[in-house]
């Protein structure tokens, strides 16, 4: 049996990882809204829209995914001279793990999937997008800096959609490239022939693809075998993990050797995206030193964390150490987390249709006053977010001898407490960047404030959030309770 401590040793290695990804950009719009009818016109539901959100999917999913993961990526691609292309542009520039080569083409709409979601289901995906062959002129570019790019990285990914990035003379381009400088290729492949990926080091395909490419239905690990078996002698390729959804993954080598890896999931949320993590953390481990068998299992259990997120989702390193230490909590129960983390989980739970709080304090010393607005402010939510001041702001706020316990220790008393989802330390005196930041739906404050005093207040009112004033318990502060505690001892 694999020793997890040392699979979760190669994880802290992924930040040595360089790699390269081609392959089909697109954007991924979200459309959030409620369903509360049927139109007149059609027995179609109507979604009344409420918010929008957008971000890279397909081979930027997996530039995505690489990055979170600690790896610095070189990114090639080709979008349209559009509106969405420049959005992909400016998606790219924003993650400073990615290094970009991003190609343009006149004339040629970049794609984009738009998701509708109501209640935390999908009622409709429209897409915008083009399969017909790129422009000779940009399959010469795209080649020759596959051809440039391959020999600086540690491992190559193709994210084949299908929308032409991936033209066999870029395949062969760049395997050829990084075959002469021994650097392996794995493919997240598209289409029933496998051949045009003659050469690479493993190909990823799902139940679904194995089954297109080779006419071998995968109901058994031994078909899985046999699929797997079949790519590797008619296609020249190396290895193949074929990921087969709730039976897990099946590795099989050129030498003949398959391992079985049972699925990580403990709940599905949503699959799309699932095979970008997996490709982005197979090539980062590889990349970063793991053999291809360990780089399996680490992919393994990074799918089975991000099935249990929604949407175009990621995979942090520390969720990954968490499971393969085999943690109790859930997937993302750690609940103490730097301000763009939280971002990113308040995101998902409002996907999941959660309402999600948030309040803040210094809570230096935990009383039934705390205790009480916490109480509140969860039943005012679903989820509630704490702001904690750092242990330099409640210098600044409450005076030298405070605070009495660390931030550290602080934010774990808050954290054990079940009203609690989450704690971001702010160093600030106000809370204001966080509340920009997370857009909770309720904000949180004690009774002490009237709401036109509540730091935020104008903020969330703008977007249609709500303020909320808890009651207060007569009697207890931190203040007074450390003086008790010094009278006490004259």
């Amino acid at each position: 049996m694999t020793d997890l401590s040392h699979l979760a040793r190669q994880v802290e290695q992924l930040t040595n990882a360089k790699v390269l990804c081609i392959g089909d950009v697109m954007l991924d719009r979200f459309v959030y809204g409620s369903v509360n009818r049927i139109s007149p016109e059609a027995p179609i539901p109507v979604i009344r829209v409420e918010r929008e959100s957008a971000m890279l999917g397909g081979a930027g999913n997996v530039a995505r995914n690489a990055t979170a993961l600690g790896a610095s990526v070189q990114f090639l691609t080709l979008v349209g001279d559009d509106l969405p292309g420049r959005e992909v542009m400016e998606y790219v520039s924003n993650d400073k793990g990615v290094e970009p080569y991003i190609q343009t083409e006149r004339n040629r709409p970049t794609t984009i999937k738009t998701r509708y979601i109501a209640s935390g289901q999908q009622l409709l995906r429209s897409d915008n997008e083009t399969t017909s062959d790129i422009a000779p002129a940009t399959i010469s570019n795209l080649s020759a800096l596959a051809g440039q790019l391959a020999p600086d990285v540690e491992a190559i990914i193709l994210s084949d959609y299908g929308k032409g990035v991936l033209h066999a003379d870029v395949v062969a381009a760049a395997i050829n490239a990084a075959r002469k400088a021994g650097k392996p290729v794995i493919v997240d492949p598209k289409g029933n022939d496998y051949s045009i990926y003659r050469g690479a080091t493993v190909v990823t395909p799902n139940r679904a693809e194995a089954q297109a490419a080779t006419g071998i239905a995968v109901n058994s690990d031994e078909d899985a075998i046999a699929a797997a078996t079949k790519i590797i002698t008619e296609c020249g390729i190396d290895n193949v993990l074929l990921t087969r959804s709730q039976d897990g993954m099946t590795l099989v080598t050129k030498g003949g050797e398959a391992i079985h890896l049972p699925t990580e999931a403990r709940e599905v949320f949503d699959v799309s995206g699932a095979g970008d993590t997996v490709v982005a953390c197979l090539a980062s481990a590889v990349a970063a030193g793991s053999s291809l068998a360990d780089a399996a299992r680490i992919a393994n259990v990074a799918a089975g964390i991000v099935v249990g997120k929604i949407g175009t989702a990621i995979v942090y390193p520390d969720e990954l150490v968490s499971a393969l230490h085999h943690h109790d909590l859930m997937i993302g129960e750690a609940k103490l987390m730097p301000l763009d983390r939280m971002v990113d989980r308040a995101e998902r739970w409002r996907r999941k249709g959660y309402k999600v709080g948030f309040t803040n304090g210094c809570f230096d010393l935990l009383h039934p006053g705390h205790l009480s607005l916490l109480r509140q402010a969860r039943a005012n939510c679903d989820r509630l977010i704490v702001g904690l001041n750092s242990d330099a702001s409640v210098k600044r706020l409450k005076g030298e001898s405070r605070p009495v316990q660390s931030e550290a220790a602080r934010a774990a008393v808050l954290g054990s407490l079940e009203t609690v989802s989450g704690v971001v330390i702010f160093s600030e005196d106000t809370p204001i960047k966080l509340i920009e930041a997370i857009k909770p739906d309720i904000l949180v404050k004690g009774a002490d404030y009237t709401i036109d005093k509540v730091v935020g207040a104008d903020i969330v009112h703008g977007y249609g959030g709500k303020v909320v004033l808890a009651n207060l318990e007569d009697g207890f502060s931190t203040t007074s309770t450390i003086a008790r505690m010094n009278d006490g001892k004259k």
